[in-house]
């Protein structure tokens, strides 16, 4: 199974974690979305993701100055990212747990 089919369900949650962590703007993101693991990452997928969040109110985005060149989207966490955020930690440790159950660990 290619990893592309499983992160699929699991990529919000993993770029609402970044962005819960700093307002970022949307290379930025790729970029540590590469630095965490995910080499393969590119602004393809993350950019399509992101008008996405952003459409169903899970983060909204504010242009801002850059030092070199135009401005920057910045992307932030809305208070019902954060409530998203949380539940989808939640699903995900459960899920974690079923599955580790089920290969016996």
């Amino acid at each position: 199974m290619k990893e592309t089919q499983m992160l699929k369900g699991v990529l919000d949650g993993c770029v609402l974690q970044i962005i819960s962590q700093k307002e970022i703007y949307g290379y930025e993101l790729v970029q540590e979305l590469r630095s965490q693991g995910f080499e393969n990452m590119v602004g393809g997928t993350v950019y399509p993701l992101l008008q996405k969040l952003e459409k169903n109110s899970l983060i909204l985005s504010q242009n801002k100055p850059s030092p070199e060149g135009p401005d920057r989207k910045y992307f932030y966490l809305t208070d019902q990212g954060k409530a998203y955020l949380e539940d989808f930690w939640s699903q995900w440790a459960d899920l974690v747990q079923k599955v580790q159950r089920l290969k016996g660990e």
